[in-house]
């Protein structure tokens, strides 16, 4: 691959950020990558790990010259990040990101750019309960999708930033904000809340039966761990953002659950049977697609974000 932008900058240097620059370098994307984060422990474990050319103090220092910015902080922390960069931006540069939400983040970000400024918000569909500097790994995004939302963008700067995507491994799709904000409540964001609750539950139970729903958990409690072990603070700042379509698609989800509980009460096994088959047959669309592959060689259970 050859270089697609002269010099990144990744502001937030968690595990999307990380492996982002790990894939960059595979693949020789970036002449040069600038990170920068909020912490100065994680600048100082960014600069051990050595996955950026330079590390430095401000989001202003890394944004400062660079072709395509990458916003990777928690998507309440946009809208200060993007007014900080914002009159240093060069002309022409592209600004991304890597949040959940869409439609919140265009509407905090783009009142802080500049009109010569393209904004192309993103989203890859990649992750692991790990994070931070030291979770990145340059496989991350292999044969996972990532959402371009192009915003009104120019053509060739939405290509661009698709060319790097792809060389990053990913498969790439563009939708609007609205419809990417309904969909990721469908497949991340309620299964997110119902994992939380899960766990939740499970750790009420776990007081009262001296921890034996721990300590016994099936294969499917495990799932729900992993996935309840993801960022707090990201998650938080996720369902404020998106509340109108998470409460929609749990509405959906609350009722049902209420049909399949009036099933088990009054012994409609074919009602069971059949909503079963329908949703085993989801399940075989997944691994099929190829989306249900870990991380080879990391022991890193991949899941969307």
């Amino acid at each position: 691959m050859s270089v697609v932008y002269q010099r990144v900058a990744l502001i937030g240097l968690g595990l999307i950020a990380s492996s982002m620059a790990h894939a960059m370098r595979r693949s020789g994307l970036a002449g040069e990558i600038v990170g920068t984060a909020r912490s100065a422990e994680t600048r100082d474990i960014a600069r051990e790990v050595g996955f950026c050319d330079r590390v430095v103090d401000t989001a202003a220092e890394a944004a400062e010259g660079a072709d395509l910015v990458v916003l990777a902080v928690p998507v309440g922390a946009m809208g200060p990040v993007a007014k900080e960069i914002g009159p240093i931006l060069k002309a022409g540069a592209t600004v991304t990101d890597v949040g959940s939400v869409k439609g919140a983040v265009i509407e905090a970000v783009s009142p802080h750019l500049p009109e010569n400024v393209h904004f192309i918000p993103g989203h890859p569909l990649a992750g692991t309960e790990h994070s931070g500097p030291r979770s990145g790994f340059a496989e991350l995004y292999d044969n996972r999708w990532c959402i371009l939302v192009p915003n009104g963008a120019d053509e060739a700067a939405t290509q661009r930033l698709r060319d790097l995507w792809e060389g990053m491994g990913a498969n790439v799709d563009t939708m609007d904000a609205d419809h990417h904000d309904l969909v990721l409540a469908v497949t991340s964001h309620a299964p997110h809340l119902i994992a939380y609750t899960m766990v939740g539950v499970a750790d009420d139970l776990g007081r009262v039966t001296d921890t034996e729903v721990i300590n016994y958990s099936a294969a499917g409690f495990r799932d729900f761990t992993r996935i309840a072990a993801s960022d707090p603070t990201m998650w938080r700042d996720v369902f404020l953002s998106n509340k109108d379509a998470t409460l929609e698609i749990l509405g959906r989800f609350t009722e049902e659950l209420f049909a399949l509980q009036r099933a088990i009460r009054t012994g409609d096994g074919d009602h069971l049977f059949d909503y079963f088959t329908r949703t085993r047959a989801i399940r075989r669309g997944i691994i099929e697609a190829g989306q249900d592959t870990d991380a080879p060689d990391f022991g890193r259970s991949v899941k969307h974000e």
